[in-house]
């Protein structure tokens, strides 16, 4: 048997198993071939409803309203998924493939041949919520670094390299890798979703009489979905994984973080009006502005951020750093997209855009999620920053 085909017999169906690349001529031609061969009762993808909106609507990104996703508090994920999204779309490029398109190739032939179909994958944003909610603060920096490491690299692979990226023995040392470099990322992207494209495979699998699916998922899900099916259709299982769909609650830590900071800032400043009296406390108070706004204000800088954002950014910084769950960012970005409105044209090629660093400065969309990006990031090092020069102040005094 193929590494990239599996039949796996279950109670009330045989399902056949395509592990496909995601930017893979070869896996477009091989879905077609199989679904005309097979003629199954069901067509199965690893899609959820948003993947699936992006890859068949034109239009989709061009409702999508980047302020709105600010205001909501998403604009990390939207620009995680935009990173993740132009990676792909680079690899394809150079092979001329553009990224699921096997999984809407599936779609289409299935509805070409009037074959029901089921997107059983878990929904983008739940499983990037899930993945940053898992993280501590170190594996969360590794994430980033890695994340815009993945966004702007140069390194081109082959047609051949893609492919080798559907044996097993290539994905075994992938999964290896991702498994000791961040091993809570690996749980939420791959073996949480092999549980849950299973549950999900199961349960779209018709009841009345005994058929044949086929389900196309990334070949290195393959064997998780495997594993999980068996464990389903003997029973030791339940093919529930409503609570893979739930954010995890935040850890302690993260909880009181927010409100810690805003703490301790006010304790150096208290600190310092008891050591040195008003003139003391004035002075670090004044740093603390400094630094935090200054920052703020060169991360909107480094973004090309409109003037008035940037000051928005120096005014805002130190005062967000004290309100809990309130970035500047979000205030920087709407700032940016106001009076540099994204147009029609920037949500049209926005997927090509993410693809390089250029691109992602071009691109209007794009430029408000590095304004609020860079803006906190910013702001976040002035907070630590000047914490770190107010106590060694206190301490030398």
């Amino acid at each position: 048997m193929s590494d990239t085909r599996m039949v796996i017999p279950l109670k009330r169906a045989e399902l056949v198993l395509i592990g496909t690349a995601h930017v893979s001529r070869e896996s477009i031609n091989e879905v077609r071939e199989i679904i005309r061969e097979e003629k199954p009762a069901l067509v199965c993808v690893e899609l959820d409803e948003s993947r699936y909106a992006s890859i068949t609507q034109q239009d989709s990104w061009e409702k999508l309203n980047v302020i709105n996703v600010l205001k909501e508090g998403k604009g990390f994920l939207l620009m995680a998924n935009l990173v993740l999204s132009g990676f792909q779309r680079r690899m394809g490029a150079e092979l001329g493939v553009k990224p699921g398109e096997e999984m809407k190739t599936a779609l289409d032939t299935a509805k070409e041949l009037g074959i029901p179909y089921a997107l059983c994958d878990r929904e983008v944003q739940t499983t990037l919520r899930r993945a940053w909610a898992n993280c501590g603060l170190w594996q969360k920096c590794k994430l980033l670094a890695s994340l815009f490491a993945s966004a702007f690299t140069t390194e081109k692979l082959s047609a051949e390299e893609i492919e080798n990226l559907k044996k097993r023995g290539e994905l075994d040392g992938m999964m290896s890798e991702l498994a000791t470099y961040l091993p809570e990322i690996k749980q939420t992207l791959i073996d949480e979703r092999d549980e849950y494209l299973a549950a999900k495979i199961w349960a779209s699998a018709p009841k009345d009489s005994p058929s044949r699916i086929i389900a196309v998922v990334g070949a290195g899900h393959m064997q998780g979905i495997k594993m999980h099916l068996e464990k389903i259709a003997g029973g030791e299982k339940s093919d529930d994984v409503s609570d893979l769909d739930r954010i995890q609650a935040r850890r302690t830590l993260s909880k009181a973080l927010p409100f810690l900071v805003p703490l301790v800032i006010v304790t150096l400043i208290a600190l310092g009006f008891v050591r040195g009296g008003a003139d003391m406390s004035l002075s670090l108070l004044t740093q603390y502005i400094l630094w935090n706004g200054s920052l703020a204000a060169l991360g909107a800088a480094l973004a090309l951020a409109h003037p008035l954002a940037i000051l928005v950014a120096f005014a805002g910084a130190p005062i967000t750093t004290m309100i809990p769950f309130v970035g500047v960012g979000i205030f920087s970005g709407i700032i940016q997209a106001t009076f540099r409105k994204p147009k029609v044209s920037d949500a049209q090629t926005i997927i090509d855009d993410v693809g390089s660093l250029k691109g992602f400065y071009r691109n209007r969309m794009t430029r408000v999620l590095l304004v609020f990006f860079l803006t906190n990031l910013g702001s976040s090092a002035g907070t630590f920053i000047s914490a770190s020069v107010m106590a060694g102040r206190l301490m030398a005094s």
